[in-house]
């Protein structure tokens, strides 16, 4: 029998007084997801994947079916999602050609299997109708008093509506992490750094927070916010992570994507200095959330076709359980795995069946620290 934590276990009600994250009045069950992230945290790490049950290595859409599964027996113990182009009127499927229905009921699934929900948003630009990753400067234009602020609330009220909608077998709302505006400090989202300015993007994640939370009344949201580590100096990590903070009134989960220090081929650097930065920048991640009283995740990272095959006991379990501080990791995600394609044969993040880094991935579920939900 496989070793699958049943999380369903941690989501312990507490009363409302224990409420720490923004929203005071956030749904019971979200404000015992958030103290469970915390009680967690130095003793196990949620691990994650996205679009774990949309596709795999050489499959698309099959009825519950998990690369993630398939090798360890279990389930990822977090589902990750995303709303880029649903926000899009007359658009069912997202960027990814994932059907609006078949996420919602995967995320019901995961829920009701005792995994954690996450969902980002690569959101075309409104203010000229093209994918994130291109367009000009319009942040400015979509704040209050600007040319296109009614598209920005036209696609806010999309995604609102389709929050609302996740509600479990008893008609209540899925507690689901939150990560708009991601990676604000590189230059590839029309919402990043060259892009606005500091105060410009606060401003925008500031009204993202009160729009969804104070005039949609959605109170089944964490915020997690996650700047890119490739655009972070590990000897002033502080600084780099607080460029345009939106303030700990806005924020409950800091987060981070690191690629760059896990095997990404752009970073040329030796592997033991790798292994080093990517410690240590979980060490600070985690020291910092910690004296802001927040909880502190490893929102994205991955090895792309997973090329050392001892990655995931070598690379991230090795970082993750490197010092006390970096323990503190309530959860990491890996990207996901794509079908096969001309324009992109191989894309993926965790082991299929055969691969050779599948044995160490069934290490990496078997080891204490780490969690997954699943079937028993």
């Amino acid at each position: 029998m496989t070793r699958c934590t049943r999380l369903l276990t941690i989501f312990i009600l507490l009363p409302a007084a224990a409420a720490a994250q923004i929203d005071r009045e956030a749904t019971p069950e979200t404000r015992a997801l958030y103290h469970s992230l915390k009680d967690q945290s130095g003793k196990s790490c949620l691990f994650g994947h996205q679009d774990d049950l949309a596709y795999g290595y050489r499959w698309k859409s099959g009825t519950l079916r998990s690369d993630v599964k398939e090798v360890t027996g279990c389930y990822p113990g977090l589902f990750g999602w995303d709303f880029g182009h649903l926000e899009l009127p007359d658009v069912s499927q997202n960027l990814d050609g994932v059907h609006r229905d078949s996420i919602r009921n995967w995320i019901r699934f995961g829920n009701r299997i005792g995994s954690v929900i996450t969902l980002s948003w690569h959101i075309q630009n409104p203010a000229e109708g093209t994918v994130a990753v291109a367009g000009k400067t319009a942040v400015e234009t979509l704040l209050p008093g600007g040319e296109n602020h009614a598209l920005l609330k036209d696609r806010l009220d999309r995604l609102a509506g389709f929050l609302a909608s996740l509600t479990d077998d008893a008609g209540k709302p899925v507690p689901v992490i939150f990560r708009p505006w991601h990676e604000h400090n590189g230059d590839w989202f029309w919402w990043g750094k060259g892009r606005c300015t500091p105060d410009q993007y606060r401003d925008l994640w500031q009204f993202t927070v009160r729009y969804l939370r104070d005039e949609k009344a959605i109170h089944h949201l964490l915020y997690a916010i996650s700047p890119d580590r490739s655009r972070m100096q590990p000897d002033s990590f502080r600084a780099g992570y607080l460029y345009a903070w939106p303030g700990d009134d806005f924020v409950d989960i800091l987060g981070f994507d690191n690629y760059w220090d896990v095997g990404h081929p752009a970073y040329q650097i030796p592997e033991e200095q790798k292994e080093v930065f990517f410690s240590r920048t979980l060490t600070e991640l985690s020291v910092l959330a910690a004296e802001k009283g927040k909880v502190a995740a490893l929102t994205e990272t991955g090895n792309e076709t997973i090329k050392k095959p001892d990655w995931f006991t070598g690379t991230l379990l090795k970082g993750l359980t490197s010092t006390v501080e970096s323990r503190q990791i309530a959860y990491v995600m890996v990207w996901r795995n794509r079908p096969a394609s001309p324009d992109l044969p191989d894309h993926y993040y965790t082991p299929h069946a055969g691969h050779p880094a599948a044995a160490d991935f069934i290490r990496f579920r078997e080891d204490p620290y780490i969690r997954f939900a699943g079937e028993n």
